[in-house]
């Protein structure tokens, strides 16, 4: 997959993995990088699927309706080409904070829904429920953060409490952090995921 690594000042903090929206490229979210952890080691990656020439990480069938079948083998290739990165950039595969924005937060949902060991937490902007009526692996001890938009056109409000509460039910630890606007990502809840991941 078409990527960017950067190699952090500390080695032991998380790698963080940024994964962008519909149309993004793997340089949008480094600024977030730089906002959540200055230190930390960032592996940024483009999806593999175009829509009208749009880079996304999995195929849709509509607006707010993903390809299943799309959905689960993009959701594998990710994770391996994961596995393959950790090896090639030697970073602990077991400490990969992810930090997604729509499209890139619903892939970063996708692991976690079908990975109990794929990401050890996840920074979720404006994501949606990757897939329903599935059961989901043991996520105890994971840290999850949602920022979700009271007005957002794209993402209905139920897509982010549905979401806490199937990662909840699975072990998670989830804040769901609300911002009054709509589907944009705003310093706001840039600010508010970088407080929270001070945290983890």
């Amino acid at each position: 997959m078409k990527h960017i690594f950067q190699k952090g000042k500390d080695p032991s903090k998380p790698v963080l993995l940024l994964l962008h929206g519909t149309g993004g490229t793997e340089t949008d979210l480094l600024p977030l990088a730089g906002h959540v952890d200055p230190d930390a080691s960032v592996i940024s990656v483009r999806g593999n699927v175009l829509e009208n020439g749009m880079p996304r990480f999995f195929r849709r069938l509509a607006e707010g309706i993903f390809d299943e079948e799309d959905l689960i083998f993009r959701t594998k290739e990710l994770n391996g080409f994961l596995d393959e990165a950790a090896q090639k950039y030697e970073f602990d595969r077991e400490n990969v904070v992810a930090i997604g924005y729509s499209n890139g937060a619903n892939i970063a949902g996708s692991l976690l829904f079908h990975y109990e060991n794929s990401i050890k937490a996840a920074i979720l902007h404006h994501p949606m429920v990757p897939r329903r009526g599935v059961e989901l692996p043991d996520l105890s001890g994971k840290s999850i953060f949602i920022a979700a938009g009271t007005n957002d056109p794209i993402c209905p409000a139920e897509e982010s409490t549905d979401l806490q509460s199937l990662l909840e039910g699975a072990g998670a630890n989830v804040e769901l952090h609300w911002e009054n606007f709509g589907h944009q990502l705003t310093m706001g809840e840039v600010q508010a995921a970088a407080l929270w991941y001070k945290q983890i």
